[in-house]
């Protein structure tokens, strides 16, 4: 297993996916940062807001990238057969490439979050803001939210690399199991005060939508911004409850990932 993840971790630093998506962030990182010209009263909230949605969404693509290139095209291309080669099981091969996409995705977060931060300490220009910011353990909170979401969704495009036979399957569905759950807490909310009056339409999605959040995992439970935004600390009962059915999901998912491969057949 750690023999995956080591190797996992150079070629993830080495891919040119990895290279693109970073440079990526740091332009995100960077339109934060011009972001917070247009508001005169709060650009250091604005940055930061503009920040965290671009490091969410570049985490993403990362985990996404990393997925396919050490799962997924390492099966289309059969360089795989070398690695099952080894005297170890096929889960320890999936969980060793997590382990790496992982670590990849925390040392991405952080680098980042020190860039997010200091555009966002340079916006400001010494303006006293009406709602002064929580940089500290809550900005560092909101990152680790981010990350632990797009673990998520690289737990989700690893059990696909196991099943499909199409290498680009993975960063397909994953991205839309990613947009679909970050939306599901905003529709369940907007369903749940009545859609604006359209009884209609409540009455036609709202059973649907009633079966997918047990399916589908709240992403947004693990968005965590306007803690330090405008200091408006989650409880920790939510915290641990929107950490726990992640950790659930990703371990279900990796169970089910390996139980998968573990019957696949490679011609």
């Amino acid at each position: 297993m750690f023999e995956f993840a080591f190797s996992g971790l150079r070629s993830g630093l080495r891919g040119k996916s990895f290279h693109a998506v970073f440079l990526l962030g740091v332009l995100m990182i960077a339109i934060a940062y011009l972001s917070g010209f247009f508001s005169p009263r709060q650009p250091q909230t604005v940055a930061l807001d503009v920040g965290f949605s671009g490091i969410r969404f570049s985490l993403v693509l990362l985990n996404l990238f990393w997925v396919q290139e050490l799962v997924a095209r390492e099966i289309d291309r059969r360089v795989i057969l070398f690695s099952l080669a080894y005297p170890v099981s096929r889960g320890a091969f999936l969980a060793g490439r997590f382990a790496a996409v992982l670590a990849l995705s925390m040392l991405a977060a952080v680098v980042l979050g020190f860039l997010l931060l200091l555009a966002v300490l340079m916006v400001g220009g010494g303006y006293s803001q009406e709602f002064p910011l929580a940089l500290g353990v809550p900005f560092w909170s909101t990152v680790a939210g981010l990350a632990l979401d797009a673990a998520v969704v690289a737990a989700f495009a690893l059990c696909i690399a196991a099943l499909c036979t199409v290498s680009v399957l993975p960063l397909a569905l994953g991205a839309a199991f990613a947009v679909a759950g970050k939306a599901l807490g905003a529709t369940v909310a907007y369903l749940s005060r009545g859609a604006d009056g359209d009884e209609e339409l409540v009455a036609a999605y709202h059973p649907v939508i009633d079966f997918i959040k047990w399916v589908l995992p709240d992403l947004s439970r693990l968005d965590w911004r306007e803690w330090a935004m405008y200091q408006l600390a989650p409880s920790g009962e939510m915290v641990f409850w929107s950490v726990t059915m992640a950790v659930a999901y990703i371990v279900l998912l990796l169970v089910c990932a390996s139980l998968l491969f573990a019957r696949r057949e490679f011609s």
